[in-house]
């Protein structure tokens, strides 16, 4: 009988993190390379994107105006602060979608990825996460323009820029946590966009998209925390617009990686049960 070297499993495992390391890397930098090249519509598809923020932005800045200068604490320049820094936190959050599932399922393409020797999230986490230093390089010029045009008050120390940076990605993995595991019920039922439209609308409410949580009433913001969504949007916009203590920077964070916690054993618990229901469709 053979005794394998002792050391056998401790050599194993960092060859197997090197070799995560390395796909990470690797699909990384062949999505910023894709992505470069399309550089006219990635542009034309952030301008579509801030369309949204800038309608909020002019609608709040207009109230506070009209308000003698600030709504429940925060001035024309904190709210312009809340959403330019909205615009880069919007286009961090653009994750895989439920109706990007819809396709994998109906067009047989989930077959080929269920025949990779890595889980399927890893490829969507790494070739997001490439797309997002496009994003952030595309990012810079519009958030100078509306920054010329809106005159946001911005002064983050440097706690709040370190969370901050942290706290973009956090929510970029939140995302796509909460988004694959709704995706996957498209194991079940094939059809997923009405579901993710529910979502999608309470999202919106909850998550300081749509409106700062901090001019919500105490309940909501009550409710927001106790769901992930204020995880994606509101705290990184607040950790560097503030205002905001130095105690909920770190507690925000905290929060965030509970819920990355949460949604990574959902995905686990979900993902188990969802491939035994798998059928291929094609078309």
């Amino acid at each position: 009988m053979s005794v394998p070297p002792p050391l056998e499993g401790l050599t194993r495992e960092p060859g197997r993190v090197r070799s995560m390391a390395d796909f990470y890397l690797t699909t990384m930098k062949s999505a910023l390379i894709t992505e470069f090249q399309y550089r006219m519509g990635n542009y034309l598809y952030m301008i579509g994107m801030i369309a949204e923020p800038v309608i909020y932005l002019v609608i709040w800045t207009t109230v506070a105006r009209q308000a003698g200068g600030s709504v429940a604490g925060l001035s024309v320049g904190n709210l312009a602060a809340y959403y330019i820094v909205w615009t880069l936190v919007r286009n961090m959050n653009i994750v895989f979608t439920p109706y990007g599932w819809e396709r994998r399922i109906r067009s047989g393409e989930m077959s080929g990825a269920l025949l990779r020797p890595i889980h399927p999230i890893h490829h969507d986490i790494a070739y997001f996460a490439g797309w997002k230093f496009v994003v952030i390089l595309f990012w810079i010029p519009i958030a100078l323009v509306l920054s010329l045009v809106f005159r946001p008050t911005l002064d983050p120390d440097v706690a709040q820029i370190v969370v901050f940076v942290i706290a973009i990605w956090a929510a970029f993995l939140i995302r796509t946590l909460f988004l694959w595991v709704l995706g996957m019920v498209s194991f079940w039922t094939t059809r997923v966009g009405a579901l993710y439209q529910l979502y999608f609308a309470v999202e919106l409410l909850l998550s300081g998209r749509l409106v700062p949580l901090q001019i919500m009433p105490g309940w909501v913001r009550a409710l927001a925390h106790f769901l992930p969504f204020a995880s994606t949007f509101g705290f990184p916009i607040q950790a560097l617009t503030g205002p905001i203590s130095t105690a909920a920077l770190w507690s925000g964070l905290a929060e965030q990686f509970g819920w990355i916690g949460i949604g990574s054993l959902l995905v686990a618990v979900v993902w188990k049960r969802a491939v035994r229901r798998y059928t291929a469709v094609g078309n």
